[in-house]
């Protein structure tokens, strides 16, 4: 099983069908909040749907070298998940998909999870580019990126459509080389690869 512990408080962990309660009423407390970027909130019906459909497929994929798909855990508490999709391994590149919900907001918590993630990309799966997309209007979320040097390669002109509106997503991308020379020295880097 996948589990790491970033700092005392936060830690990722591979999610598993005993989770599946958990999960549901993560997503079913904040769907408000959800709903607002990511189209598959509504389709969330219950934890056997969890239990039964999503997170069997994501196992799958996982005992196939193909995604990875863990929970956040801040304090002992599940407060989002963060996803590595599709790992093509003859183009050596995935994408990765994130949110937070309440108690894990506004804290740097995301940030601390994409250094580990993104570094996990490199290092240990030996990817080359590990792509993040976010919907234009998604001021956090695209903070993430941003913040830690990913490349903002070009914006999707109606790529994704949310509830009947299209939506634009900028497209960020990092490759292998930039971010061995992008960390050096850097404290975050430092403080997430020393727990």
């Amino acid at each position: 099983m996948f589990m790491h512990h970033i700092t005392d408080q936060l830690s990722l962990k591979l999610i598993e069908r005993q989770d599946a309660e958990a999960l549901y009423a993560l997503v079913d407390a904040n769907r408000e909040h959800l709903r607002e970027w990511l189209g598959w909130v509504d389709g969330t019906t219950g934890p056997d749907e969890y239990r039964d459909e999503i997170i069997p497929a994501w196992l799958t994929a996982y005992a196939k070298g193909n995604g990875l798909t863990c929970g956040i855990y801040y304090e002992g508490e599940l407060v989002g998940t963060v996803a590595l999709h599709e790992i093509n391994q003859t183009l050596r590149q995935t994408s990765i998909g994130y949110y937070l919900t309440g108690n894990g907001r506004g804290k740097g918590l995301m940030t601390k999870v994409m250094v580990f993630v993104t570094d996990y990309c490199f290092t240990t799966l030996q990817l080359n580019r590990v792509v993040i997309e976010c919907a234009v209007g998604n001021s956090r979320s695209r903070k993430i990126p941003e913040r830690l040097g990913y490349q903002q390669e070009g914006i999707l002109r109606d790529a994704e459509q949310l509830y009947g509106t299209y939506h634009d997503l900028a497209v960020y991308a990092m490759l292998a080389r930039d971010w061995s020379s992008a960390f050096i020295g850097n404290d975050l880097q430092t403080d997430t690869r020393s727990n």
